[in-house]
This record gives structure tokens, sequence and C-alpha cells, in this order.
């Protein structure tokens, strides 16, 4: 079979079933090209994305000044390792920095890693500024987070598909109950051994739990007040995507350490990062740390253009409007419907809650259908589908992606 050769839907299908590790379950369509909030299948039949790939693709599908800043660098230098400097790095440091308001960046490649990259930073300040014994320092977690699926990382997951006969698992983590700061108080003056408290804004693979107003800010002022490091995972909630630049701006919070993946490269380039001052990064010495392809000039060129893509276009502004639209619209239909319990969300980061149980297929069946009238999405956790699109998205398409929707959803009333 040739590389170049046109598939059916079901051969591109039966080809990753065959020869490709089973380690997702899609939605049966074979997508084949993508412009701005629209995808196509083999077959031509054109969709609304209404999950932009997790929200890595808030920019839009194939953004032609992302796309253009990677071609024109893959042309010159793609790679070099960090053993010899190249001249995109720096300037993609000095960028992002002053973009999001920090002192250093940690360049890696996907989310799982700069989380990674979180905690190890996170340990050893823990060690060399706040005095803890080597080896005993813990970390706070949030049940039901979703933070990637390495084995350190599913040390602290209580989801049982992504735990289970993969032990022994690493130590050093406290779950508490989300939105609690009575349990996260509780953690911090029990235990003089916190260095750090990790969280999702908003936990978006649970279902887009936003928690109560005010959380984000107290719950930094319980770090401050116990000497914790404060680390927001934005890998999905943030570059725009809640309405605001970083999710955590909605409660004025600046974390002490911040994660970002997806978005940082408008989706077509795996580009991840960690961010913090001095005061926590300078821990970080030769050979702490490091990846071949974390910071190579491919793409701190892309991250540059991404996060260019998202001041220009007013991309936090569409997705505050737009946001606040859907949830209305949604809102008059879920007081007549007996299918949808409530939505909720924040910007263009949004769930609907099906009123079924978790085990039930309703949620799977109903995306089947919302696939076959032209957009996608995807359920999570058995019966919640999450609805985010590109944040490119105008009114008159969110209207008839609403439209959509609600013709696809009575028709399981």
């Amino acid at each position: 079979m040739a590389v170049l050769e046109q598939l059916t839907s079901q051969q591109a299908i039966d080809l990753e079933n065959e020869y490709g590790a089973h380690n997702y379950h899609p939605l049966p369509v074979v997508l084949t090209k993508g412009e701005g909030v629209y995808v196509w299948d083999v077959e031509g039949k054109q969709y609304f994305d209404f999950l932009s790939a997790y929200s890595a693709v808030n920019q839009g599908h194939c953004h032609p000044k992302i796309v253009g800043a990677m071609v024109e660098q893959a042309q010159k230098l793609t790679l070099t390792s960090r053993a010899f400097y190249n001249d995109m790095l720096g300037k993609y440091e000095k960028f992002a920095c002053e973009f999001f308001g920090f002192d250093k960046l940690l360049p890696m490649n996907t989310g799982a890693e700069a989380v990674e990259t979180a905690l190890k930073i996170c340990r050893k300040w823990a060690y060399e500024v706040k005095g803890i014994d080597e080896n005993e320092a813990e970390i706070v977690v949030c049940k039901n987070n979703f933070h990637g699926r390495t084995t350190t990382i599913i040390s602290f997951s209580n989801d049982p598909v992504a735990r289970k006969n993969f032990g022994p698992y690493t130590n050093g983590f406290i779950k508490i109950d989300y939105d609690d700061l009575e349990a996260l108080e509780n953690a911090f003056k029990n235990n003089p051994n916190v260095a750090g408290f990790l969280v999702e804004p908003i936990q978006g693979e649970a279902g887009v739990y936003v928690p109560t107003e005010g959380y984000l800010a107290k719950a930094k002022v319980l770090c401050e007040k116990y000497n914790v490091l404060f680390i927001a995972d934005e890998v999905q909630t943030g570059i725009a995507r809640t309405g605001k630049l970083l999710a955590v701006h909605h409660e004025n919070v600046t974390p002490d350490v911040l994660i970002l993946g997806k978005a940082i490269s408008g989706g077509v380039y795996p580009v991840s990062a960690v961010l913090a001052n001095n005061n926590v990064m300078n821990v970080i010495k030769p050979g702490n740390h490091g990846s071949t392809f974390g910071g190579n000039p491919v793409a701190a060129a892309v991250a540059i253009a991404a996060l260019e893509v998202v001041k220009d276009e007013k991309l936090a502004e569409n997705a505050e409007v737009l946001g606040e639209l859907f949830r209305a619209e949604i809102n008059k239909y879920i007081k007549t419907s007996g299918i949808v319990n409530l939505v909720r969300g924040k910007g263009l980061l949004n769930a609907i809650v099906i009123n079924d149980d978790e085990d039930s297929d309703t949620a799977w069946n109903i995306c089947l259908a919302l696939r076959d009238n032209g957009l996608l999405a995807k359920p999570t956790h058995g019966n919640i589908i999450r609805f985010a699109p590109p944040l490119v998205m105008n009114e008159a398409q969110l209207q008839e992606c609403v439209a959509i929707i609600i013709k696809t959803l009575k028709g399981f009333e």
C-alpha cells in the first residue's frame, strides 16, 4: 500500500486496529484535512470540530501564520539538541517570559513532560530552599485530577483504568478533594514536608468541573502562608481557552510554577513549558533535567507565532463572549429537556451532563449522532460531553453549532 494512496474511512480504521496499540477508543471518523473551525473526513464530509484536540488547536486548524513559521524554520534548522545554542530558543524564552510574566522558562515537548518537570523543580526547591529533608517532600494533588499518564503521574491519579496493573507507584503525594479549602489547609498544617500544591484551575478531563469562585485565590493565600509552591497545570485551560490568557487570571492568581502545553503551539507541533521566577527555577543546574527535542528551533518559532495569534486575534476575549452565549443558549434548552441535566464551564471550555449514569452509552450515542449531523465531540466519564471548539469561531458559527447540538439532543428526549 503506497503511503499517499487515499484510504476509505474503514480502511484507515482497520489499519489502526491491526497495527496500532489499542490505547485509545476514538470516535469512528477519519479526518484528513482541517482549516479554522472545520475538519473534513476522507470521504469529504465537513464537520465543526468541538474538541480542538483537547484544546491544543485553540488558534484553529492549520493557522497560516503558525504553519508558516514552522515551515520557514524547518527549512533552515530543525534540531541541535541542547548540546549547542541555537538562535531561536532565547528569543522564544524571552517572548514567553514577558508574555506570561515570569523570569525563566524550561522548555519541554508534551504536557506530561512539563508536569513531570514541575514536580522535579518543586522537589528540588523543597530540599535546597525550603529545607525539607531529602526524599521527604510531599506534593498535594486533587482527586479526579488529570495531569498525564506517566508512571509518576498515574501514581496520584484515582482513575482505575489509568492505574490498574501499572504499579508499583511513586510515593510523595497527598490526595485531597478538589475545591475544598479546609482539606487543603489541613494537608499543609499537619505536614511540614509539603512542598507544593498541584492543581488544574478547572478539572477538564474529570468533566469540566469549575471550582467555587474564590477557591484558587484562597488556595494561593494558603500556599503563601505555609511556604508551599502553587503549581498551576494550565496545559488544557491556558492560552485563552477559558476567556482569560490563563484560567487562574479569573481570580488574579499568579502561580509559583506554571505548566503549559497544547495550544502554546496551536496544535501544529509538540511544545510544552514550565515557567517560574528565579527564586524557584534557579535550583535547576546543568545535568539536572533536559530533553533532546525540548527547546528546538522549530518549537521556538512555532510557539512565538502561536502566542502572537492569541494576542493579535483577541482569542481570550472571543472565548469569553462566545462562552457566555453558548451556556445561555444551552440553558434555555435545558429548561425543557429531560436528557440534559446541566451545562458548566468557562469561556469555550464547557460540558453538558447527560441524564444517565456513567456506565451508560447514551453520551457516546449522542456523539455519534452529532457526528452524523456535522459536529465532532467526545464523551468523558461516561455521561459527560465536553464542548471546546477552536477560539477563532465566530458568533454565527457558534449559533449554527448550538442548533446542531439541540437538534441532536432532541432526538434522545
